[in-house]
């Protein structure tokens, strides 16, 4: 279902407000019990307002590498081959289960082995096949983008009349061969043998590292080889190149069996906490895909034309990719919760010392005296204040609503009216997205937003504080509606029949189910993203906006993606004891990765070394929310991540903010000695104060 029902409120306020959503919550059952528990999600066309267009200096140009026909709609800026479209467009890109590299009218592909050590794992890049024209009268033309969907791109070499579609989770290469061409497949290693069956339609090639890969072709192709090259006639048709990742001859019979059938893009339709995966196939018989752990854990068990192949297997840094069999896969996650005020409710004898924290924590609130003006830490700043009206509504203390409601005024209307001098929002043209001010001219401005880094982190922390300042004063939510649908559409868009200005899903990866939040910035290890806490709160206050506005396909979006994100947070940035994912050596050292790219895991942040501990497991988890309960439910891991970081906090004497967050996911287990660790802590971080800390506390049932 969608979000559930707040907590007893205490105001008279609060009380009717909760009436109000009762149709809200209803309206949605319904639409949920007519439509199907999958049906797809929608989002109805708002009034569809933008910021006034903004001319950047810096950003790169998208038609270099996208089809013209693709340039006159918004483009990605942070999806899986984002590195295709940046610069020489040269970088390897991670498509499950082989990196791929294109270059020089050419395209390489890798199966990577993977350097491992105690602070990092890295997939290393090593050209094991590249696939190119024998003739190619322009050989250093670039590739074009020619269509991307959610699951997939296809990639064009036009001198080569080549057309490489690269579908996510595929163990097959796969590219058409157009007007007779000559093919040349090249290595770095020495081959072995070449062979091919009585039908020239497959080979197998046998390399001196030992690897073998098998093509297969749509028809007869006649292969010659010498030490390190492997040369065709003339062909037209399909190639498909897998790697024998398994010696059993069982496994070679399964890519045999499946090697007709071959995906050409695949989409992904987001429903009511699932996912469906559907692919466009080409040929006769069954599509054989990989599965990473996370999709091997939501497959819908009761989805009988999916069938799981245990015994194949191809390696990743993501965890095993197993074999399924099927075009369509349905994925289910846990609902979650997504209320305003803590899930269990708070002890009610703690209320008297929240409200004298809240009554300290309201009187530094002074808009005039404010000297932030990075949208970054200026968001920060207004969920920060946002958390105190919401705490004081739980514990029934209405004194300080006006003063806080007022400051959200004075801190967000600059931002929505374009009068906020030192910085603001501009949309831009050339991509399709969100600006601001300091990043129309340097690409470091705002932690990269005019390039469009973290849109979701900044966002959501300013979409936190208008649904709070709607929940209280309904008139000023309406009276900027519009402004706040096209800050959250900016990174919820669903498409162009929601808003035709934005992207699909600007950040979040609908194959991995987690955001990314590097976005045109050429990265050798692809995108990458550091705080899972602050994706989470992007979507979660998306759904919260929702809720505000009595939206519930908001909510249902929101909530929805909030739960991938979270699935995938405890997957593969949360390291427990008995981690079978990575490496034993990594798992040792680390109870949480620091930044996850596509192709690495690291222990260092972007701001602060590996040894500061209490920091990495901070940045994975400010803002304190009532959804931070349910990111870590596990209690036997946080004993373990707590007291791993506890390490780093006893060497930490002069930074008292990072402790907080130490201390507050300590509560889980050891309440009252957190509580008065928290109650000795002389300052705070930015995003949180010591009421939202208390709160926290004693809401520990």
């Amino acid at each position: 279902m969608g979000a559930g029902a707040p907590n007893p409120l205490y105001s008279e306020y609060s009380i009717l407000n909760s009436l109000k959503m009762v149709p809200l919550l209803l309206f949605y059952a319904f639409s949920v019990l007519v439509q199907g528990y999958n049906a797809e999600l929608t989002l109805h066309p708002k009034t569809q307002f933008l910021f006034p267009e903004g001319k950047s200096l810096v950003l790169p140009e998208p038609s270099d590498y996208f089809s013209s026909q693709l340039v006159s709609t918004p483009l990605p800026t942070n999806s899986f081959f984002q590195n295709f479209v940046l610069k020489n467009g040269d970088q390897p890109e991670y498509i499950q289960p082989y990196l791929i590299r294109s270059a020089n009218s050419s395209v390489s592909i890798s199966y990577p082995s993977q350097n491992i050590t105690s602070d990092f794992i890295e997939q290393i890049f090593r050209p094991d096949l590249t696939i190119s024209a024998s003739k190619n009268p322009k050989p250093n033309q670039r590739h074009v983008i020619s269509s991307y969907s959610d699951l997939s791109v296809t990639l064009d070499l036009p001198s080569s009349n080549l057309r490489f579609f690269l579908v996510r989770g595929s163990p097959y290469l796969t590219f058409a061969v157009n007007g007779n061409t000559s093919i040349s497949i090249s290595t770095v290693d020495p081959i072995r043998k070449l062979s091919c069956d009585s039908s020239f339609t497959k080979y197998t090639i046998r390399l001196r590292n030992r690897q073998t890969w098998i093509l297969y072709a749509s028809s007869p192709i006649h292969l010659t080889d010498n030490v390190s090259t492997i040369k065709s006639g003339g062909f037209s048709g399909v190639i498909r190149i897998a790697l024998l990742a398994d010696s059993d001859s069982q496994f070679e019979k399964i890519l045999d069996k499946c090697s007709l059938t071959y995906p050409v893009s695949g989409s992904a339709i987001l429903g009511s906490f699932a996912i469906k995966y559907k692919w466009e196939v080409n040929g006769a018989g069954k599509l054989l895909m990989l599965a990473h752990p996370l999709h091997l854990r939501l497959l819908s068990k009761a989805d009988a034309s999916v069938t799981v192949l245990e015994d194949v297997k191809y390696s990743s840094m993501d965890g095993e990719l197993v074999g399924v069999i099927g075009d369509t896969w349905d994925l289910e996650a846990e609902s979650i919760p997504v209320s305003w005020h803590s899930i269990k409710g708070l002890n009610k004898k703690s209320i008297p010392e929240i409200i004298r924290a809240l009554g300290n924590d309201v009187k530094t609130l002074n808009a005039s005296n404010i000297s932030a003006t990075s949208s970054y830490f200026y968001g920060k700043l207004v969920a920060r204040a946002a958390r105190l009206a919401l705490i004081a509504e739980e514990v029934s203390y209405p004194k300080i609503t006006p003063v806080v409601v007022q400051f959200l005024k004075d801190m967000i209307e600059p931002w929505l009216n374009g009068t906020f001098g030192a910085n603001g929002f501009f949309y831009d043209q050339k991509w399709g997205g969100l600006v601001t001010k300091h990043g129309l001219n340097d690409t470091a401005g705002d932690f990269g937003f005019g390039i469009y880094n973290d849109h979701h982190f900044h966002l959501g922390y300013y979409i936190y504080g208008i649904s709070v300042l709607t929940r209280f004063d309904p008139a000023w939510g309406k009276r900027y509606k519009s402004q706040a649908y096209s800050l959250v559409e900016d990174y919820t868009n669903l498409g162009p029949k929601e808003n035709q200005h934005y992207t699909r899903l600007r950040c979040f990866d609908l194959w991995k189910l987690h955001s990314w939040a590097a976005g045109l910035t050429e990265f050798p290890f692809g995108r990458n993203q550091e705080s899972t806490s602050e994706a989470i709160n992007a979507y979660y206050s998306a759904a919260l906006m929702g809720s505000a506005y009595g939206d519930a396909d908001l909510v249902s979006v929101g909530s929805t993606l909030a739960a991938f994100e979270i699935q995938s947070a405890q997957t593969w940035w949360h390291v427990k004891g008995d981690n079978e994912i990575y490496a034993p050596r990594f798992v040792k050292n680390n109870k949480v990765v620091g930044i996850l790219w596509s192709r690495k895991r690291d222990s260092i942040l972007w701001f602060a070394p590996a040894e500061r501990k209490d920091i990495r497991l901070g940045i994975q988890v400010l803002p304190i929310l009532p959804i931070t309960e349910v990111v870590f439910s596990d209690v036997d891991y946080v004993k373990e991540l707590v007291k791993w970081a506890l390490t780093s906090v006893l060497k930490n004497r002069t930074e008292e903010g990072w402790k907080g967050f130490v201390y507050a996911l300590e509560a889980i287990y050891k309440q009252k000695q957190a509580l008065n660790k928290v109650r000795d802590l002389s300052s705070h971080d930015d995003g949180n104060s010591l009421s939202n800390l208390l709160w926290w506390i004693h809401s520990r049932k």
